[in-house]
């Protein structure tokens, strides 16, 4: 693992027109998607706070990462053989800091809300034995959220939504190109548990299809393949660019659209 000093380096790609509150929405999205809100102790003599994202190691995701870190904090780390980049911020004080920014852009999965407000009881108790008494108890809310998060009405989408779901994107959305010569393409979003957030991703598109309940892992999948839904997936994120890895795919699944 070696540290990037972002302070030193000039990304080679980076999207115009970009401003620093797209980034701080955008990166709401990207952290419930592939973020992490961590709290852990060591050898139980003090708590330890931690925000990260972990993607693969490609200069996209680099270069996203380093944009996150000029503007909300932290650092960038290569790690695991360089296979993968991480974002990361792991000072206390710079935490409370940065969370700061869920109170104007509230986080949207239930997972990623209920690892924030037990990482803000962590840090108002202060205590590894309060930790250590009800880490288990940390997601005991989610179903409640579950429930009762904003549902199919666009009037209680939040101000942010169009940003954070090109965030959102850039962690859970896939855009797929089957048997070129008939060129099936496709765009899927998913998300496990989290139905009410699907079912808002599937209003604003407008689009028909069914969502898809794998079961097992209780992962609720849309996949969209009509060309006038593909068409406003495509315009949005024209408006609302995505701005790592996925962006490479995107733009490869553009020109297949277009021929």
């Amino acid at each position: 693992t070696f540290l990037i000093n972002i302070s030193n380096i000039i990304p080679l790609t980076l999207v115009k027109n970009i401003d620093k509150d797209y980034i701080k929405k955008f990166w709401v999205g990207l952290m419930d998607g592939d973020g992490s809100i961590q709290v852990n102790h060591w050898r139980k003599k003090y708590l330890a706070y931690r925000l990260v994202i972990k993607l693969s190691n490609v200069n996209t995701n680099f270069n996203m990462l380093i944009q996150i870190a000029k503007v909300i904090g932290g650092t960038v780390h290569v790690t695991d053989k360089n296979k993968s980049v991480i974002w990361v911020i792991n000072n206390k004080d710079t935490i409370i800091d940065v969370i700061k920014i869920f109170d104007s852009y509230p986080l949207l999965t239930s997972n990623k809300i209920c690892q924030l407000e037990f990482l803000k009881l962590c840090i108002l108790h202060n205590s590894v034995d309060w930790y250590l008494k009800n880490r288990e108890l940390k997601y005991t809310n989610k179903q409640n959220l579950i429930n009762s998060s904003f549902k199919e009405n666009t009037h209680q989408y939040p101000s942010y939504f169009k940003e954070w779901l090109s965030g959102f994107i850039e962690a859970e959305g896939c855009f797929t190109i089957r048997n070129k010569s008939n060129k099936t393409i496709s765009f899927s979003i998913g998300q496990k548990e989290d139905l009410y957030l699907i079912i808002a991703i599937k209003n604003y598109f407008k689009a028909t299809n069914k969502i898809r309940l794998i079961e097992k892992t209780q992962f609720y999948s849309l996949e969209v393949y009509k060309k006038d839904i593909l068409i406003k997936i495509l315009n949005h994120l024209k408006i609302y660019p995505i701005l790592g890895e996925k962006a490479e795919s995107l733009k490869i699944f553009n020109q297949e659209f277009i021929k």
